[in-house]
């Protein structure tokens, strides 16, 4: 399944709350209940003024449309392409 980064402009995210941040993924798993099994939210990065989200998802619609249900940005949706790590500096390429 295609994987995704969406990025969330939130000003102010860094100085959330840890209940605020329990809330806004509260709100984020009700949303992905109700779309149902073919999205599914990986993990999330917060910043100052950004949360960096990464999804498994079918298509970037579907990540619009839990952003629009959730009521909360989707900036930018990307998805990814390929996955490197250091390990990957030391594989052979063939």
């Amino acid at each position: 399944m295609p994987k995704f980064v969406i990025e969330r402009e939130i000003p102010g995210a860094g100085e959330l709350s840890a209940d605020q941040l329990k809330s806004i993924s509260q709100t984020s798993c009700g949303v992905l209940q109700n779309l149902g099994p073919q999205i599914n939210w990986v993990h999330s990065y917060v910043t100052g003024n950004k949360i960096y989200c990464i999804y498994n998802a079918p298509n970037e619609e579907m990540i619009q449309e839990h952003a629009r249900q959730g009521g909360f940005p989707a900036n930018s949706v990307n998805k990814v392409m390929a996955v490197i790590d250091p390990v990957t500096a030391e594989e052979e390429t063939t």
